[in-house]
């Protein structure tokens, strides 16, 4: 659950980081659907009240028509930064649960799947 959490969480951050020959994803799309994400739960949390109407309005609403102020908002607020400490934790998480399985190729397997869903860019 854990690992699933980290990779959802760099996910979140792909959304307005990413690039779209890398994720095959357009950049905004959970904005465009009103997905209210981490990046822009912590806006909301930690910006400023003008910044935390404008993320509400764009959740309710849906559609990229104030992306650019949103996108500046994740950004200057440093919830991109906030989110990616929280996949770590939560990969690091994951891989505490495995501290009592032996090793082998299959536990190293899913160490590796760890960092790989905390490093990706894609």
């Amino acid at each position: 659950m854990r690992l699933g959490t980290a990779f959802q969480l760099v996910d979140d951050v792909l959304d307005y980081s990413g690039d779209l020959a890398k994720t095959g994803k357009n950049i905004g799309d959970d904005l465009a659907e009103g997905k209210p994400t981490l990046p822009l739960i912590y806006v909301m949390a930690h910006g400023s009240p003008a910044q935390a109407r404008e993320v509400r309005a764009a959740i309710e609403q849906g559609g990229l028509e104030d992306f650019d102020t949103i996108l500046a908002a994740v950004r200057d607020t440093g919830a991109l930064d906030y989110v990616l400490r929280v996949a770590r934790a939560e990969a690091a998480a994951a891989d505490a649960a495995l501290a009592g399985i032996p090793d082998s190729k299959y536990r190293q397997s899913l160490l590796q799947l760890s960092r790989f869903a905390v490093e990706r860019s894609f």
